[in-house]
């Protein structure tokens, strides 16, 4: 029915329509969103962490299968954003990242324990909450929506997920205040092919990623929405050149094409 409507109505009717409905349906979460003890809390420590690394340099790992070609050890004194299960590489690097990143509610689902665990600061996405028994003091809630295409300057408030974790990321690192923002491990393509955001279970090794074992036999997760995304790292580069700053893409073999390429090797 969906996809027979959208055939139907003229583009620029289905998307207004599509998002007046969305944001009908997100009424109920906003008393919380914005009330919730967790969420006032939260709030509160972004305020602290507003324009706290302001003029410094950054690197957002995306956990793409270029990380194997990466030198990633060259890193370790670096502010690093590192995204759902970048943690499986913590032993291997002997560091962890400087924070931590995970949107997706199927990631935190089944990776709830191991994200609680870590003894970084981490933002999670509000509507995951219920995965988690306690609020650790280096948790964020970030109350973050699917629909609405805008890049937040004010991650208090609503933030537009844009299909990837990594472009929260470069929100926040804009709203911290970074510079530079350099990517890594965002190859931006998937061996798996399908439906944008249609859950999958895996059959076996992950291809997609640094470790055949990161969404490994059996791990539920979604197929990507690239075209989304790619609006959402727009919205950024528009961002940070407005701002003066920058947004470089380090990754080796990278297919996005929306940021200026630079040598990974060449930033140290």
């Amino acid at each position: 029915m969906k996809q027979t409507l959208k055939k139907i109505i003229p583009n620029p009717l289905w998307k207004f329509t599509r998002g007046s409905y969305d944001s009908v349906k997100r009424i109920p979460e906003l008393p919380a969103a914005y009330l919730h003890p967790w969420r006032r809390e939260s709030r509160r420590r972004l305020y602290e962490m507003h324009s706290l690394h302001r003029g410094r340099r950054c690197f957002i790992i995306g956990n793409g299968p270029s990380l194997k070609q990466t030198d990633l050890t060259k890193l370790k004194n670096e502010f690093i954003f590192g995204m759902n299960r970048i943690y499986l590489l913590f032993p291997e690097l002997g560091f962890t990242t400087t924070y931590f990143v995970s949107i997706n509610d199927l990631v935190i689902e089944q990776c709830a324990g191991e994200i609680a665990a870590l003894t970084i600061p981490k933002f999670i996405a509000w509507h995951s909450n219920r995965h988690f028994q306690h609020f650790p003091d280096d948790m964020i809630f970030l109350y973050t929506t699917y629909t609405g295409p805008k890049f937040a300057h004010d991650m208090t408030r609503r933030v537009w997920e844009g299909a990837t974790v990594t472009n929260i990321a470069l929100q926040l690192a804009f709203y911290m205040g970074f510079e530079q923002v350099f990517l890594i491990g965002v190859d931006h393509n998937f061996a798996d092919k399908g439906a944008a955001n249609k859950t999958v279970v895996s059959a076996g090794d992950d291809p997609n990623h640094f470790s055949a074992n990161y969404f490994g036999k059996g791990f539920r997760w979604q197929l990507p929405d690239l075209d989304t995304s790619e609006i959402g790292y727009r919205l950024a580069r528009q961002a940070y050149r407005k701002a003066g700053r920058s947004v470089l893409d380090a990754t080796v073999g990278g297919k996005l094409t929306v940021f200026p390429k630079v040598d990974y090797n060449s930033l140290f």
